[in-house]
């Protein structure tokens, strides 16, 4: 599930239907109205209120979910509690003493409307991977599958230019957007019970760094010994959604160094911004 994020991130995207159809099993009210309509506003129970500003995912799409965050974080409607941007759309929890979802959803879009300039959020992060290791559980099969060998995968994950769309499933668990288009594989039938923290990983068009050791579904290729999640820093989450990704490839010397820095407080993460 998404991260809960700014008291005061999605699930992978899906189709418009499916969307809906989720929001009724859950008990969210779902208008009648046209699916080119946005922002769509549904109340889910009396205290939480989804906002979603588009059907598909794109980058444009995600600035804007973050920027409108922003927006609601640095002048909070009466009775906003907390915010949880995904990859096209906002939850926003709320009083229901303090107000409503109509007088919500009205202030929300007058944010909307205001909304400056959208610049880009986040900073430019470089992640060591090492493609070997006990988390490289997929790599030989991914590379047979597509008719390539390990050398082709590893140089065309390291091309990518990713964008972190968003926070969940997991604390800390990085949605990454910019996967070649070479590497799209489904995910696997059944989950593995476990994969390692920091196990990176490739599921339909996203990829991911594991945060922490967990059940998943994707197709894991190499391991970084960042911390995605560390509960006892200043700043338990490591990335950040509108966060851009380069991996880079270390070896088994370099990734065991970088290990050790970090057991000595040390992020080991590169960060520009």
């Amino acid at each position: 599930m998404p991260e809960r994020s700014r008291r005061f991130g999605t699930s992978r995207p899906r189709s418009a239907l499916a969307a809906r159809q989720n929001r009724q099993r859950k008990g969210c009210s779902v208008p009648d109205i046209q699916p080119e309509a946005f922002p769509r506003f549904a109340a889910c129970g009396d205290r939480a209120l989804a906002v979603e500003l588009s059907d598909r995912v794109d980058e444009t799409v995600n600035e804007t979910v973050l920027a409108l965050a922003r927006a609601l974080e640095d002048g909070p409607p009466d009775g906003l509690d907390e915010i949880v941007p995904t990859y096209r759309s906002l939850l926003v929890f709320y009083d229901p003493v303090r107000t409503g979802h109509g007088e919500l959803a009205e202030a929300i879009r007058a944010r909307l409307d205001s909304l400056p300039q959208i610049e880009r959020a986040g900073g430019e992060l470089s992640i060591p991977v090492h493609y070997g290791g006990e988390a490289c559980l997929d790599l030989e099969e991914m590379a047979a599958s597509k008719g390539m060998d390990r050398e082709e995968v590893i140089a065309l994950h390291l091309s990518g230019d990713y964008r972190v769309y968003m926070i969940g499933f997991a604390p800390g668990f990085a949605y990454l957007g910019g996967l070649p288009d070479a590497l799209h594989t489904p995910r696997k039938p059944a989950p593995r019970q476990r994969v390692p923290e920091g196990a990176v990983g490739i599921g339909g068009a996203q990829a991911c760094v594991n945060s922490v050791a967990s059940p998943s579904a994707w197709h894991f290729i190499g391991q970084t010994p960042l911390k995605l999640f560390d509960p006892h820093r200043e700043r338990p989450f490591l990335l950040s959604a509108g966060d851009r990704v380069r991996f880079r490839r270390v070896g088994a010397d370099e990734f065991a160094d970088i290990e050790e820095r970090i057991a000595n407080g040390d992020t080991g993460l590169e960060r520009d911004g």
